[in-house]
């Protein structure tokens, strides 16, 4: 619940208004998990409280550490879209990874239990979508991480589309900025997207979050091979849409290109990306394509993703090669799925 809404919800229960702030600063400043610990709250509206809501935080039932300090943790989900609203766990779960780096420490986020988009090259698109993840589990996977007074940054980049279940994500991202929330600047945030007409749109109008597009391809055919979210929505038509928007002072956007070898790593496609992009302050994040079961793609080597990201820089791009973390628990860029999990 927002601030308002934990205002209104006192409020109907005969309680003062300021009550409904002081359980917003124990919730999302104080990360209370039982709401007896809400001490400066009377011992009956304590018992009322209870009565009527939980808190309905769940610390993470397993997590894997890899060698180079990632570390991916499963969350259980209490509520999705497809399995009905309950107080129990839905025996559906969503995995988070926690990635520690000098003074940053960025946790990459789920918003779904799988995913709809069915990308070629992504483990969690070969899961299927299963449910949306309410504003409350995708909260959780911060509220109660251990590591949680450490981060520096959440990225929307876990299992799911984040267009695909917006409602919950711009409820997530607002309690997470405002001023009687954790109280966090947007540009600690940064929310993906293949692009989905109508939701990319609003979510650039609604939020002051940073925005990530997966590109992958510059090459309508080709990217309509890799991501079968082209034919909805082509990558020309979301960079037309995000020429609109102002991203050079407080908002950042940023395209996401997964390199195969031979196949979309060639100074063809650097040329066509530059085309691309023109008119839009960005950067390219390239990153290395990890193999998935059943997907016949090739990686490409450090020499080519080099000669892209300098073709790129030279041109006018900016473009860095994001180093891989995680890879050998599965938690590097697009192995999350948690399929052998709810069908184990």
């Amino acid at each position: 619940m927002t601030c308002a809404e934990l205002k209104e919800a006192v409020r109907e229960m005969g309680m003062p208004a300021f009550t409904g702030g002081q359980i917003a600063r124990w919730l999302y400043q104080q990360h209370v998990t039982e709401i007896d610990e809400m001490t400066n709250i009377s011992k009956q509206n304590r018992e009322r409280l209870k009565e009527r809501f939980i808190v309905g935080a769940m610390a993470p039932i397993d997590c894997q550490r890899s060698k180079d300090g990632t570390v991916k943790y499963l969350f259980p989900v209490r509520q999705c879209e497809a399995c009905g609203d309950s107080v129990t766990t839905s025996g559906k779960f969503v995995e988070t990874v926690f990635i520690p780096d000098d003074d940053r420490a960025t946790l990459c986020v789920s918003c779904q239990v799988g995913c709809k988009m069915n990308c070629l090259f992504c483990q969690t698109g070969k899961q299927g979508w299963e449910g949306d993840l309410t504003a409350a589990d995708i909260l959780n996977q911060i509220y109660s991480l251990p590591e949680r007074e450490q981060l520096t940054n959440v990225v929307f980049m876990g299992q799911g589309e984040p267009m695909d279940n917006l409602d919950a994500v711009l409820r997530a991202t607002e309690i997470l900025t405002a001023a009687d929330g954790y109280q966090w600047s947007p540009k600690r945030i940064t929310v993906s997207s293949v692009g989905i007409r109508g939701k990319l749109k609003r979510f650039l109008d609604e939020s002051p979050c940073h925005v990530a597009i997966s590109m992958h391809s510059p090459l309508h055919e080709q990217r309509q091979a890799l991501m079968p979210a082209e034919r909805q929505m082509a990558i020309e038509e979301v960079t037309e849409l995000l020429r609109q928007y102002d991203f050079t002072h407080q908002r950042r956007c940023s395209f996401e290109y997964i390199c195969f070898g031979g196949l979309n790593d060639s100074l063809v496609h650097a040329r066509e990306i530059v085309k691309l992009t023109q008119g839009i302050e960005c950067r390219v994040n390239l990153i290395r394509f990890h193999e998935i079961p059943g997907v016949d793609l090739p990686a490409t080597d450090e020499q080519r993703m080099e000669r892209l990201r300098d073709y790129l820089t030279q041109h006018g791009v900016f473009a860095t090669i994001r180093a891989s973390r995680g890879q050998d628990i599965f938690a590097a860029c697009g192995l999350l799925s948690t399929a052998h999990k709810e069908h184990s």
